[in-house]
């Protein structure tokens, strides 16, 4: 909307608004700046409205969060990136709140509007306010400081960049350790913007200062800088200053640090490159899998295939393999889930033999696990075993406990069979699949859980149109229409399902001939539920069959429905009619 079409909206209301002690009134006329400011025009804004907000005294976190917010995105507002730099103002008192969200909002706006300025500006205004905020008395303004320094950089001339280095290392050392850590997590970011001479001195200083820190709340971002610096480096710098680093940090007296050295292992492994990797970093993974901290086996063990495949085959089975095995039966139930989310992935890396020696026994024995989510993790990765060691052999092994997990006492682990069985179905092919799985597929159709009588539904569906109309009048319809008359009213429901379902994947004919019949049959059932449930299967029927069938078979059905006693059957018996006009 235009400033013509705004009423005015005057800078002594805004005032008023801002100081009443209604927070919510106070918000709203917060997240009304930018129509505030379409109303004065930019230079109004510029000489009224910033002002003001910059001597606003407002205490509460949410008012001061949205103004942050609002002011990140107000350079078209005050006559675009010339005047951007009256926004600085207000955007430099908010950093130095108490509340981390609105600092962190206010840097992220700062960013925003810095990385927009001309250059001129950026070294008049921007840079100057970096160095205020990183020589603040209060830890909270250097806290802020540190996620601007990238901005300021670029455009600085050579003696401020000197002392922009000096200040950022300054701040790696701070006397609080909120401000090493907010150093410790945009180095990073500052790194990037570094000339090559500057960032194998003055950076690398300041990481191993980071990196020697007393506090582990530090050197645990430090950890992640690794991953980021090497990537500046040149690899034989990187190798050189980089991978004792990270070789120590794996052998941290913290935990939390070694945790982080292994959920960035592979990033870190990257940044060295493969033959740094093989010396230096397998025998550290090695440590982090038998880690005497349960987190740490966890991290470690989530990332066994993407470890692996930088490794040759050789190196992964001689080291890593072991370790595999013995998480595989670890004392904790989450490291061993987070095997099994990984380790069929592994399959392809080791190869047929290795897969068939030495991995199928360790996949055998996660799927009987007692814990659930251990086994689901297992199932739903089935198929990248598949590919390396062929169906025959993996039917062999896999079957006779897939059988066992259908009939699993968690119904969530029975669900998850459910859904792989397609996919099963498709590889083992027709005959294997007549022989050892279609019972269990019309099995789950009588489950007492709803969502796997439901999943199963579908599961019918799937299997019908993999194996084609011909196979599912076979081996599905004449089974599945013996159902329709379960004593157990739910079980019926779910038959009429399946049909509404099958019903246009075998097309025309077959719905005509087998599927209609037991359909109008159940419309004489005595329970309602089952009645309404015939209306919508009939509605769901007719784009399927003939006019001449619908006007002589459906139509009278639904009429009959139509006059039911039930009010839904009536409801739902009506909505099919309209469908049949």
């Amino acid at each position: 909307m235009s400033a013509i079409d705004e009423p005015l909206y005057p800078i002594a209301v805004l005032i008023d608004e801002l100081k009443n002690e209604d927070i919510q009134l106070r918000l709203n006329s917060i997240r009304r700046l930018s129509t505030i400011a379409r109303a004065l025009g930019e230079e109004r804004t510029r000489k009224e409205l910033i002002p003001f907000l910059s001597e606003n005294n407002d205490d509460d976190d949410e008012v001061l969060l949205a103004m942050a917010e609002e002011l990140g995105m107000f350079i078209p507002y005050v006559g675009g990136v010339e005047h951007a730099r009256v926004l600085l103002p207000p955007l430099e008192g908010l950093c130095s709140v108490e509340e981390t969200c609105v600092r962190e909002k206010a840097v992220e706006s700062l960013c925003k509007i810095g990385s927009q300025m001309k250059e001129s500006d950026l070294v008049e205004s921007f840079i100057p306010l970096v160095k205020r905020l990183a020589t603040g008395e209060w830890f909270t303004a250097r806290v802020s400081s540190c996620g601007l320094f990238h901005i300021a950089y670029p455009s600085a001339p050579e003696p401020l960049k000197n002392e922009l280095r000096t200040i950022y290392s300054q701040l790696c050392q701070d006397d609080m350790p909120m401000v090493r850590r907010a150093a410790a997590t945009n180095l990073g970011k500052f790194a990037a913007t570094i000339e090559q001479p500057h960032l194998k001195t003055d950076i690398m200083s300041m990481f191993e200062t980071l990196t020697q820190d007393d506090q582990d709340s530090v050197r645990l971002l430090a950890v992640e800088d690794c991953a980021a610096l090497g990537k500046l480096l040149e690899p034989k710098d990187c190798v050189a200053q980089i991978l004792s680093v990270i070789v120590n940090f794996a052998q941290d007296k913290s935990w939390r640090v070694r945790y982080m050295v292994a959920n960035q292992l592979y990033d870190l492994c990257e940044a060295v490159g493969p033959e740094a990797t093989r010396t230096d970093l397998v025998p550290a993974y090695v440590r982090l899998l038998r880690d005497n901290e349960a987190e740490v086996r966890i991290a470690a063990a989530g990332k066994v295939t993407k470890f692996c495949r930088i490794l040759s085959p050789e190196l992964a089975i001689q080291h890593i393999l072991p370790c595999v095995k013995e998480l595989s039966s670890d004392s904790s139930q989450h490291v061993r889930s987070a095997l099994a989310s990984v380790i069929m992935g592994m399959a392809p890396i080791l190869g047929k033999d290795a897969t068939i020696e030495q991995l199928l026994p360790i996949f055998l024995s996660l799927l009987k696990d007692e814990f659930p989510d251990v086994r689901l993790n297992i199932i739903s990765k089935l198929d990248q075993v598949n590919q390396v060691i062929g169906i025959d052999l993996l039917s062999q092994s896999l079957l006779p406990a897939i059988v066992e997990l259908a009939e699993d006492r968690h119904w969530r682990v029975r669900l998850a069979i459910i859904e792989y069985i397609p996919l099963l179905a498709s590889q083992l092919g027709v005959g294997f699949f007549d022989d050892k799985l279609g019972a269990l597929c019309m099995q789950w159709l009588k489950d007492k859980v709803y969502s796997i009588r439901d999943a199963a539904a579908n599961n019918v569906k799937r299997l019908a149109e993999e194996f084609g109309p011909k196979w599912a009048m076979e081996h599905i319809i004449p089974q599945v229409l013996d159902m329709i008359n379960d004593p157990h009213y739910l079980y019926r429901m779910t038959i009429l399902h399946a049909i509404s379902l099958l019903a246009p994947v075998l097309g025309s004919e077959i719905a005509c001939s087998k599927l209609l019949p037991v359909i109008i049959t159940a419309s004489k059932d005595r329970v309602p539920n089952i009645k309404f449930n015939v209306a919508k299967v009939l509605q769901s029927v007719i784009p399927i069959v003939e006019q001449s069938v619908v006007e002589s078979t459906i139509r009278p059905c639904l009429v009959e429905l139509s006059e039911d006693p039930d009010v839904d059957v009536r409801f739902f018996a009506n909505q099919a009619l309209q469908a049949t006009k």
